[in-house]
């Protein structure tokens, strides 16, 4: 009872306050998505299905979905095992790995892509290796990919570490007491003690991959039709002033991020409901 009165503000603070978050949030938000779609929709329903079915929309769909469907598992997979490796064992270059891990947080993804044509360019590094080989990456679908993950890599394992390093080793190490094998251990053990951390990860990571632009337009050449992913079609268009196809395809973003904080809102809830769900050690037993 101390404690809430300790709190408590009095009713016109709290008024203000709740008045100042919904405009923010009306004004930064609200209003920007409406607007999207009322772009979108301005000419009718048949005008924005026309932009979504054009040959070079459906291109740069389908570009988005195969880089975030290589991406994501490449990222999941790193995300897992680096974080298994930093919480569960010590060694010498530990903190150089996670400053390493957070490097796309502190990095420009246009560097990111700069980065990438220094290596992978017709004049990069491996530029002429790649050449002889008739092999390209920048300007291709394999440098989108590469730069969709390298922006992208920090998600999953960001998830999953901290579960990791709050749990400990116990139940783990009392599989193993009992007999069984280290992938039994990793399937009946950690994996469902982790699960909703890599799959809130995950989330966040095919969100990221939908939604990069910076270090996609450098290695992409924006090249019509076949490097051009949602993002960067949307840029092309509304340089065109084709505003109602612009705005089309970012409605389209839109509801993919709606879609990703209805699934983190469904797994938040569905974490929250799981926690008095017997061990991981007692199924595996």
């Amino acid at each position: 009872m101390r404690t809430h009165s300790a709190i408590a503000e009095p009713g016109a603070i709290r008024w203000t306050l709740t008045a100042f978050a919904v405009a923010f949030l009306a004004l930064f938000v609200a209003l920007p998505v409406a607007s999207v779609f009322l772009q979108a929709f301005e000419h009718g329903p048949g005008a924005y299905l026309a932009a979504l079915t054009d040959p070079e929309a459906l291109s740069a769909i389908r570009l988005t979905l195969v880089a975030a469907a290589l991406s994501v598992p490449l990222n999941t997979v790193f995300g897992v095992t680096a974080a298994w490796l930093i919480a569960k064992y010590d060694f010498a270059g530990r903190g150089v790995l996670l400053t390493l891990i957070d490097l796309p947080f502190a990095v420009s993804p246009v560097i990111a892509g700069l980065i990438f044509v220094l290596l992978f360019g017709a004049h990069g590094l491996l530029g002429p290796l790649l050449s002889r080989h008739e092999v390209r990456v920048i300007f291709a679908v394999p440098g989108i990919v590469l730069a969709t993950t390298f922006v992208t890599f920090p998600f999953v394992v960001r998830e999953v570490l901290p579960i990791l390093e709050s749990q400990g080793s116990d139940q783990e190490e009392a599989a193993v007491t009992l007999g069984a094998s280290g992938l039994t251990v990793f399937f009946r053990v950690t994996l469902p003690r982790i699960k909703w951390g890599l799959l809130y990860g995950v989330i966040l990571c095919n969100a990221r991959a939908m939604g990069e632009f910076g270090a996609v337009s450098v290695v992409s050449g924006h090249i019509r039709g076949e490097t051009n992913t949602m993002p960067l079609h949307v840029e092309i268009l509304y340089n065109e002033y084709n505003f109602v196809g612009a705005f089309a395809v970012a409605s389209l973003l839109a509801l993919l991020a709606l879609a990703t904080l209805l699934a983190k809102r469904l797994l938040g809830d569905g974490s929250h409901g799981g926690q008095g769900q017997p061990g991981a050690s007692q199924e595996a037993r």
